[in-house]
């Protein structure tokens, strides 16, 4: 993993999407250990606070668990995202339907609110 000091994205969400991607298309798998905080901090030249930043997230995202001394491990739950997607996205369907709004606004919609960083 790198980090990019030139991006646009803050330094912890680069983090924390590395991981996200990674526990998305499987590349880690359930029960993978994470490297502890500190350890990523210093082999990525940040501030643990930033890296503890990203972990907190893809915990309150599901995605991993702390497990104490055993350490930051993906979770069984984060086999479960794709389902959370498609329910976010049947019910964005569902609202742009009741609100009239066309197709093509409503992707227009998706694709800027995911192009933010």
């Amino acid at each position: 993993m790198r980090i990019d000091p030139d991006s646009d994205v803050p330094p912890y969400e680069q983090v924390r999407l590395h991981f996200a991607q990674a526990i998305n298309n499987r590349a880690l798998a359930v029960g993978a250990k994470l490297p502890t905080v500190r350890a990523l901090a210093a082999d990525l030249g940040l501030a643990v606070n930033t890296v503890a930043r990203a972990y907190r997230e893809l915990e309150e995202a599901g995605l991993v668990e702390t497990r104490g001394r055993a350490g930051t491990v993906v979770s069984a739950r984060s086999d479960r995202s794709r389902e959370r997607v498609l329910r976010a996205a049947t019910s964005y369907a569902a609202t742009v339907a009741e609100l009239g709004i066309s197709k093509r606004e409503a992707l227009d919609i998706v694709t800027a609110a995911l192009d933010q960083p």
